[in-house]
């Protein structure tokens, strides 16, 4: 398999602050591990910038220009009371969802199996007109659209395993049968959304609230139960995963306890599905994760498998 990694070093200068969860470091982590000498193989592109339309296919415009233009030349300013904002932090949220799509448009000229986007801000929580937990612009939003508006991926589908429900991507996808989204988290949890009664406009939302101390079975028992059988009914013609590592049992912001080896089983499950489905076209997008050694870990364990399975 080849496996294509964007990143950008301006994902970096996006800075919350020493004491946020989602500071500099978590990037740093992941780079380092991602330098080994057995990730040598992976094809390494920067991070373009995202257009202001591309991410106008799931924010409104007017809401693209107010986040950038809040941006502060310095210090910070708080966008509500997890999300906060640096002089650095308009460039990295462009570079994020650019990520996204030149990820989408590589898989699709068949120049990578696969790829991984290392990129912060994170992109889950982001609502169509609110930037909220720790996000500004839905990224992997961004691109499941572009895939479908300008690849002709008609159904396209993302998978969440993150601790945290992406309510962000639930709400855009909620109304549109041929979006699918499907979320393992913790509940109750921020941001309380998430409840498996949560459906979507024709069962294109399938939700798995786990209660703490859910652990490695219950993920496991999730995935192969309701999450596998419902994306395979959904016959995707894209895959993404909004890959949060924060239900590892390190994670110091959550209380589940996953370990390295479950993140590498659910992302062979889900290429499994994507090559009988769709060709193995997947991206794949980093979330949470906040303690850093486990987080390095874990997309080790989660590019590892992208590359040779």
């Amino acid at each position: 398999m080849s496996t294509l990694l964007f990143s950008h070093p301006a994902c970096e200068q996006h800075d919350p602050g020493p004491l946020h969860p989602e500071n500099p470091g978590r990037l740093k982590a992941v780079m380092k591990a991602l330098d080994s000498p057995e990730f040598s193989g992976l094809l390494r592109r920067e991070a373009p910038h995202a257009e202001h339309s591309q991410i106008a296919r799931v924010h409104p415009e007017s809401f693209v220009h107010e986040v950038l233009a809040a941006i502060p030349e310095h210090g910070d300013r708080m966008l509500d009371a997890d999300t906060i904002v640096s002089p650095g932090s308009g460039e990295a949220a462009l570079r994020a969802a650019g990520a996204v799509v030149a990820a989408v448009d590589a898989v699709m000229a068949g120049e990578a199996d696969n790829a991984f986007c290392a990129v912060r801000p994170p992109g889950h929580h982001a609502e169509p007109r609110q930037a909220m937990g720790f996000c500004l612009f839905n990224n992997v939003a961004v691109g499941a659209l572009h895939a479908r508006e300008v690849h002709r991926c008609h159904r396209v589908a993302v998978v969440d395993f993150d601790v945290h429900h992406g309510n962000g991507t639930q709400a855009m996808f909620w109304d549109d049968p041929d979006l699918f989204y499907a979320s393992t988290h913790q509940f109750p949890f921020y941001p309380g959304t998430g409840r498996a009664q949560e459906r979507g406009v024709g069962n294109n939302i399938i939700n798995v609230p786990l209660p703490p101390p859910a652990g490695s079975s219950d993920f496991r028992q999730a995935m192969r139960d309701c999450v596998i059988p419902a994306l395979t009914r959904f016959e995707p013609d894209f895959v993404f995963i909004s890959a949060g590592f924060d239900a590892h049992a390190d994670d110091p912001l959550a209380s589940l306890n996953f370990v390295e080896e479950d993140y590498a089983w659910a992302t062979q499950q889900l290429m499994e599905l994507a090559r009988s489905a769709c060709g193995g076209r997947l991206v794949s997008v980093l979330e949470g994760g906040y303690d850093h050694a486990a987080l390095a870990r874990c997309v080790a364990a989660h590019v590892r498998t992208l590359m040779r399975f």
